[in-house]
C-alpha cells in the first residue's frame, strides 16, 4: 500500500468514526425528546393537587379530616375484608361533637361517602325499594364481611359486619348494618367529591384500606 492509497484509508475510517458519533448523538437526542407513554401509576403518588390533598387510603387514628371545609378527627377506624374486596370506615367527630362516619373505598375507583347515623328510623332492610326521610332508595348490595377495629370505635378489636345497601338518585346511600350479633344500625350517606376532602396526617404508622 502506498503512501497516498493509505492516508485516503485513513481519511475514510476517521470520516466513518465521525459519522457514527453524530448518528449516535442524534438518535439519543431524539429517544430523550419523544415522549414516553405513561403507566399506570397512583394518582395519590403524583406531584399535582391531587396528591397534594392526602391519601384518604392511608387515614388512621389521629389524623384530620376536612370535608366541605369542615374540620374532623379520626377518633377510630374499621378495616373490612369480603373476599377479595376491601374497604375501611372511619369515626369522625368536629369540635362541636358531632359524630360521622366516613367510608373510603378504592376498588376500582375511589369512593368516598359521609355518613351520619339514623336512630330514629323504623325501616329493615330486604326489600327493594325503601323509602326513608322522604326519598326512595334502591336496593344495590348486602353481603358479610369480617373486620378489625381499633380502640375509639366502640366494637370489639375483630368480627364480622352483615350490611345492606341502597342507594338513591344524585348519590344519596342508604346503609344498614350490624357487628357481631347486635341489631341493625341504620345510616344516610352523601357520596363525596375528591376535592371535598382534604387529609392531614397527624404522624405514625400509615394504614392502607
Amino acid at each position: 500500500m502506498n503512501g497516498t492509497v493509505a492516508y485516503l484509508v485513513a481519511t475514510l475510517g476517521c470520516l466513518l468514526g465521525v459519522a457514527g458519533v453524530v448518528i449516535a448523538v442524534v438518535a439519543l437526542k431524539r429517544s430523550r425528546a419523544t415522549p414516553r407513554p405513561a403507566g399506570p401509576g397512583d394518582p395519590f403518588r403524583d406531584r399535582d393537587s391531587d396528591a397534594l390533598r392526602g391519601d384518604p387510603r392511608t387515614l388512621k387514628p389521629g389524623d384530620i379530616v376536612e370535608i366541605r371545609r369542615v374540620p374532623y378527627t379520626v377518633r377510630g377506624s374499621v378495616h373490612l375484608v369480603e373476599g377479595g374486596w376491601s374497604w375501611a370506615e372511619h369515626l369522625l367527630d368536629d369540635a362541636g361533637g358531632v359524630k360521622r362516619w366516613l367510608s373510603v373505598e378504592a376498588e376500582p375507583d375511589l369512593e368516598l361517602v359521609l355518613w351520619a347515623a339514623e336512630p330514629s328510623a323504623t325501616v329493615t332492610p330486604g326489600a327493594p325499594t325503601l323509602e326513608v326521610a322522604g326519598r326512595s332508595y334502591q336496593w344495590d348490595e348486602s353481603g358479610q364481611a369480617r373486620y378489625t377495629a381499633t380502640e375509639g370505635t366502640g366494637l370489639d378489636p375483630n368480627g364480622t359486619m352483615r350490611y345492606h345497601d341502597y342507594q338513591a338518585p344524585g348519590g344519596a346511600r342508604l346503609s344498614f348494618e350490624a357487628y357481631g350479633e347486635a341489631g341493625w344500625e341504620v345510616a344516610l350517606g352523601e357520596q363525596l367529591h375528591r376535592s371535598e376532602v382534604m387529609i392531614y396526617p397527624q404522624g405514625g404508622p400509615e394504614t392502607v384500606a
